[in-house]
């Protein structure tokens, strides 16, 4: 059989997703199922005193308005989110500690608030009725009698004295504030600074923006006793443990399915509420429960992402070498505690690919009242690459020295490697250095003068930036695969406890496995995202699918070999040693007979010849790469456009680098989408939010030229399959070299620093007041 792991086969679910054969929740027939609408709060933040749900109840065709006071009388439990992650040093120690988050970790995030809501949007109740415009149409007729408070939006607002206080648990909105590092040598390299640069960096709130709008099919077996959830996620199995706890039932008495999904990127790791309330109304009705978001739901309720501000600094001596590095991260969680693992994520990654001493990082959590906001493509990642990427630029500045010559001197060098940062992460493998300048040579930095001058001509501004990256990518420590040889049917199932939300699975498992059996991939098929298959898997995020499973694949594959040769060699009459495979058959010197993997099997009792791995642990990895962006600016108007974008990364053995190319151009357009056109409004006296895409930028193919896009690799040694992960690379970099370039753009006219998103309006009044010899004041929060 042909070679296939590293080769670029085509995806194999394409022709099934191209013409209409995705089988998504919403396409599940309606059979017996009623419909659920959710009503909603305006307010960011106020104090309920009754809801009155008469009228809703007599409308036409209600089956059934419910509150929280019913929620809390049939004994359900509020959602028990993770936010505390296992620890990428140790998986048995938490990465934070945080005793004063203790009360907002017990009570939990309940689906329906009952005394007080806490951000737009929030649900208040829930109505049941025949037909999705029966229940829509109710839930207008419910009344909610409240009373409005001072709401508190931003992470710096929230933390001011006298700030409008969201949980008794949280002092002052702060449920997490730790630091790391060693604060003392730190401030001492800082004292022997020849330069100090620092700056407070805002990565702002965006929304998650899947392709498929969250969707919710739930039913209950009276017969068996058994609640089953369909709803696109990242992780059925995951979702089945914390449906179970909310339930307060043995997870046996729950499945969760997730046929295909239209895009995760994090948010759909953890569960939402009205996946719970949908559950909980089909099993009080005895009737399936369909919900299925609107766009504008979306834009309130799907858990968002970054909105991270971060003060960092760098000293540096006269050579421009760094001697330390210190950051004080302030994430705004929202109004509830879903996840801290970009806060996790951001401040251990924060030294990134450079050779740092010493580093001190301070990092909290802060309550506000906006949509809880939880790990997204990169996860701290890629705001960690962009402070760093950003103060070198000003540095080399005050120094005057060339940027990529200072990177060049910071840079940890390939033989430095295993490298331990000041975090503790240990990085196995990357050369860094072979990485920027293959990509200074492929993006062509040396003829970017020339280019420039062209745009001056034509009177634009055209700007160059560039960033390296490394990533630590970690995930649910826990993963299974299960390979089955189909005697009969002549097909190997390959069942696993990660899952697809559109990075390739069928493909690039199938690869794996019909390479290692040595069989066609046309014999392999891959199962997922139902629990009542496959019970132990940590889901798809973090770069982790491929680097767990993947490991286990190879496991797995190599038991059911063996298993294999050792009954050939019972069927052959000959030794076990001597029975090889070749060419998808077992033989031996010494017969004149073969046999498949499939004959095998087919002579089991039940036709069924089976293997399994499992995992619990970390398998660590470091994708890392450089990106180089190229933009022109407009003056007259502060419009940016993108002419040139340069990738180089090392994520390891990729498996099908057509496949890794896709994801890196998708990960590119979301973090160029950020630096330069996202920006969710959010008014800061009320809360109130953008609601569809008519007030919120999201970037389109007509934004970008082709990418030039291109793999490398310094091998690791921390799986058999040597994968670091793809899923990320892309998006790491891309709003550091953007908002580098348009500086540069912009550098000549002596502006220092534009904040994401780099709008026109924003680069516009950067411009003027650049013009005006005066700082340039944009209101936050502004947007084309």
């Amino acid at each position: 059989m042909p070679k296939l792991i590293g080769k670029p086969v085509r995806r194999v679910e394409d022709r099934r997703l191209l013409s209409g054969g995705g089988r998504y929740t919403d396409d599940l027939p309606t059979r017996d199922a009623c419909f659920a609408a959710m009503v909603r709060t305006p307010h960011a933040h106020a104090r309920i005193h009754r809801v009155n749900t008469e009228a809703a109840k007599a409308a036409p065709g209600v089956l059934a308005v419910l509150t929280a006071q019913d929620y809390i009388a049939d004994g359900l439990k509020p959602l028990k989110h993770t936010p505390v992650p296992a620890d990428a040093v140790d998986a048995k120690m938490p990465a934070f500690a945080a005793p004063d988050a203790a009360i907002l970790f017990d009570s939990g995030h309940p689906p329906l608030a009952g005394d007080r809501v806490r951000h737009v949007g929030e649900g208040v109740a829930l109505v049941i009725a025949e037909t999705a415009a029966q229940a829509r149409d109710a839930a207008e007729l419910v009344e909610v009698e409240d009373e409005p408070l001072p709401a508190v939006v931003t992470p710096l607002d929230a933390i001011a004295e006298g700030a409008p206080l969201l949980w008794d648990g949280a002092p002052n909105n702060v449920c997490l504030d730790q630091e790391f590092g060693d604060a003392a040598a730190t401030a001492a390299a800082f004292a022997d600074a020849a330069i100090v640069v620092e700056h407070a960096f805002t990565n702002q709130r965006i929304v998650t923006c899947h392709m498929e709008p969250r969707s919710v099919f739930a039913s209950y077996d009276a017969a068996r006793d058994v609640t089953t959830l369909v709803a696109g996620s990242q992780g059925a199995v995951r979702q089945r443990m914390d449906l179970a706890h909310v339930l307060g039932v043995p997870a046996s008495q729950v499945e969760v399915i997730c046929p295909d999904t239209g895009g995760g990127f994090g948010s759909r790791t953890n569960l939402h509420p009205e996946a719970v309330l949908a559950c909980w109304a089909a099993k009080r009705l005895n009737r399936p429960v369909r919900w299925t978001s609107d766009r504008s739901e979306a834009f309130l309720t799907d858990y968002q992402a970054r909105d991270l501000v971060t003060r960092a600094a760098l000293a540096l001596d006269t050579e421009g070498r760094i001697l330390g590095f210190r950051t004080d991260l302030l994430g705004n969680i929202g109004a509830q505690t879903v996840s801290f693992v970009p806060l996790n994520n951001g401040y251990r990654i924060s030294t990134t690919a450079y050779r740092v001493p010493v580093a001190h990082a301070r990092v909290r959590a802060v309550m506000t009242n906006t949509t809880p906001t939880g790990p997204f493509r990169g996860a701290g990642r890629p705001e960690a690459t962009f402070v760093m990427e950003r103060l070198l630029d000003m540095a080399a500045r005050r120094l005057g020295l060339d940027r990529v010559e200072l990177r060049r001197r910071n840079l940890v060098p390939r033989d430095a490697l295993p490298y331990r940062n000041p975090f503790g992460l240990q990085y196995d493998s990357g050369d860094f250095r072979h990485n920027m300048e293959a990509a200074l040579a492929q993006a062509d930095w040396a003829g970017f003068a020339a280019r420039r001058a062209a745009s001056e001509r034509e009177g634009r501004l055209r700007g160059i930036g560039v960033a390296n990256y490394v990533e630590s990518p970690v995930g649910a420590p826990r993963e299974k695969v299960i390979l089955r040889v189909l005697g009969r049917e002549q097909r190997v199932e390959v069942l696993a406890g990660t899952q697809s939300t559109g990075q390739g699975h069928e493909t690039t498992f199938t690869q794996v496995v019909a390479e290692r059996l040595d069989l066609p991939m046309e014999q392999v098929s891959l199962v997922t995202g139902d629990s009542r298959r496959i019970t132990v898997g940590g889901g798809s995020h973090s770069d982790r699918s491929m680097r767990l499973a993947g490991t286990l694949m190879v496991q797995a594959s190599a038991e059911l070999l063996d298993r294999a040769r050792e009954l050939a060699a019972a069927r052959l009459g000959v030794g076990v040693d001597g029975v090889a495979l070749e060419d998808g058959v077992f033989r031996h010197p010494g017969s004149n007979q073969t046999l498949t993997l499939y004959e095998l099997a087919a002579a089991t009792p039940d036709g069924v010849l089976e293997s399994s791995a499992e995992f619990s642990g970390r398998i660590p990895a470091y994708p890392t790469g450089c990106a180089i962006c190229e933009v022109e600016v407009e003056p007259d108007t502060g419009a940016v456009s993108v002419s040139r974008y340069t990738s180089l990364d090392d994520v390891g053995q990729a498996i099908n680098p057509m496949i890794v190319d896709g994801q890196v151009h998708g990960g590119i357009v979301q973090g160029v989408g950020q630096a330069l056109i996202e920006n969710p409004i959010v008014d800061v006296e009320s809360g109130q939010v953008a609601g569809s895409f008519m007030d919120y930028g999201m970037p389109r193919a007509s934004d970008f030229p082709l990418f030039d896009v291109s793999l490398t690799e310094d091998p690791t040694g921390g799986n058999p399959l040597r994968v670091k992960g793809g899923g990320e690379s892309g998006i790491t970099p891309a709003t550091a070299a953007t908002i580098n370039a348009v500086v540069d753009a912009l550098a000549g006219l002596g502006v220092e620093h534009v904040e994401m998103p780099a709008t026109p309006q924003r680069v516009w009044a950067a411009i003027a007041a650049a013009r005006a010899d005066g700082p340039a004041r944009v209101p936050a929060g502004a947007a084309a």
